[in-house]
């Protein structure tokens, strides 16, 4: 029997699924890449190749060579500092021991569960997409709790399992970058923002903060909740069809002690807020600035306090969280729960160490700012600005992420090249990190290198056997192509109306 011949987009999968396979893991990459740089800085130093530096008149920048006498020994009295100083590192340690505390207690899984089962019926694809999105302020939990369990309900309401769990799984990772609150995504991105900021203007990248995105992705929200929601119920819920297996299954409810834990937890929360709000909103607050009005607030130690602050606010809901459903009994559980989210975290730790290197050799070879100068000449000489200019860069995030499924490690790479090209055609590294987002997220759940696309695909085979990654993919790309046309139109319309994406977070340099 003639074997059946694949179509166009089928073998555009396989040549992302073959080639992103053939990718060394992040962490060789930044291996090769810091060696790369290396190299580079010895071959490229010979040739004069001078920029007048940018931030700062008449300064003259050359490239230097990492590989000679003084190269060699910043390489090796650097190497602990560039790991210690990797900017993502500590603000993600930080934030994860109180989110690793909230979600080891079991406070996450109760909310995700009590929200999308407290919804009516004719709500439920709205509040599965809009629970999945707000996910992410638990970092990764929304992707073991909620695809699972939107499959659960759709098929306890007669309809197709399949079209829940695509409906949670864009949510969860389609909308990762969107939310009403900071995360940890937040800090981590916007650590590297800062970096590549520095490159052109230390004194900018001084004023800059992790909530820079913030009125955008809260706004975000909304949006995307209804394209999902919409994508959901008329594009892929038809497509897939009548659910031919089990009807009916068993919903795993909030029990009275959860429920209770859940009450005392919200009420710590708002505490918890309030006394936070105290240490700014008075004027004498000891993390109020000094500027007149809304400055006072926006140019603060409060807003640079952040990561401790958002660690704080899961900490203390979850520890009263356990402590009131006794899965917290006593400190020991607690150095436990962090202990394990630390472990959890090995993957990233080493990750830091090698992309640290990277980091570091490429700014102090100077040809990140050298790559900037020239780079923003050249889009100035090909006319490629404004809104264009933005949805070029939307595109090539978002192919790049078919192959590179990490986002620390993707903006860890890209931010110290993109901000200072950007920032010298006048876009603040602001709008290119939100830019970097939406990209970023809209392509994540039609990645086959994604962290978690393999677990989506057991979750899934439960209800069709035959689900491959083909089948996930051309399920979710609906998802993933109103994502990022949508969310994209959406920054458009921000900018036309020159809106700032969050406090002390404008859109031009």
């Amino acid at each position: 029997m003639a074997k059946e011949r694949k179509g166009l987009f089928q073998r555009f999968l396989d040549m992302i699924e073959f080639v992103g396979n053939k990718l060394p893991h992040p962490v060789t990459l930044f291996a090769i890449l810091a060696l790369l740089v290396l190299l580079l800085s010895a071959a490229l130093q010979p040739l004069d190749i001078s920029v007048e530096h940018p931030g700062q008149e008449g300064e003259v920048v050359e490239i230097n060579n990492l590989l000679n006498a003084e190269g060699i020994k910043y390489i090796f009295e650097s190497m602990t500092d560039n790991f210690i100083g990797f900017a993502p590192l500590g603000v993600v340690l930080v934030t994860m021991l109180g989110i690793g505390v909230a979600e080891r207690a079991g406070l996450i899984s109760a909310m995700l569960r009590g929200f999308v089962l407290a919804i009516p019926g004719r709500f439920v694809t709205l509040g599965l997409v809009f629970a999945g999105i707000m996910s992410s302020v638990a970092s990764d939990a929304g992707y073991v709790v909620l695809p699972p369990l939107g499959a659960l309900i759709f098929a306890a309401l007669g309809r197709h399992p399949l079209a829940g769990l695509a409906a949670a799984f864009a949510g969860v990772s389609g909308g990762f970058s969107a939310n009403f609150a900071l995360s940890g995504t937040d800090a981590m991105l916007g650590e590297l923002t800062i970096a590549g900021a520095s490159i052109i203007d230390p004194a900018y990248a001084e004023q800059m903060n992790i909530a820079m995105n913030w009125w955008f992705i809260a706004a975000s929200v909304i949006v995307l909740t209804f394209i999902g929601a919409w994508v959901t119920e008329k594009i892929v819920e038809p497509r897939l069809g009548s659910y031919k297996g089990e009807q009916k299954e068993d919903l795993e409810g909030i029990t009275s002690v959860e429920k209770k834990g859940l009450i005392w937890a919200g009420i710590s929360f708002v505490v918890s807020g309030i006394l936070a709000l105290l240490l700014v909103l008075p004027e004498n607050a000891p993390l109020r600035g000094d500027g007149p009005g809304m400055d006072a607030i926006i140019q603060s130690p409060f807003m640079s306090s952040l990561v401790p602050i958002i660690a704080l606010l899961f900490l203390i809901p979850g520890l009263t969280y356990g402590i009131v459903t006794k899965s917290i009994r006593n400190d020991k559980d607690v150095a436990s729960q962090m202990t394990d989210t630390m472990s959890s975290m090995g993957m990233f730790i080493v990750l830091a160490f090698t992309a640290g290197q990277f980091v570091a050799y490429f700014n102090q070879s100077n040809m990140g700012l050298i790559l900037g100068v020239y780079g923003a000449e050249f889009l100035d000489s090909i006319n490629l600005d404004g809104f264009a200019l933005i949805l070029m860069f939307i595109l090539i995030t978002a192919f790049i992420n078919l192959f590179v499924g990490s986002a620390s490690a993707k903006w860890a790479m890209m931010a110290p090249v993109f901000v200072p090209i950007m920032m010298q055609l006048g876009y603040s590294p602001e709008l290119t990190q939100m830019a970097y987002r939406i990209a970023d997220s809209s392509t994540n759940i039609i990645s086959p290198l994604m962290t978690y696309f393999a677990i989506i695909i057991a979750f899934a085979q439960k209800y069709d056997k035959k689900m491959g990654i083909g089948t996930l993919i051309s399920t979710m790309l609906p998802y993933s192509i109103f994502f990022l046309v949508g969310w994209s139109i959406m920054l458009i319309i921000w900018m036309l109306f020159g809106l700032p994406l969050g406090p002390n977070g404008p859109l031009t340099y």
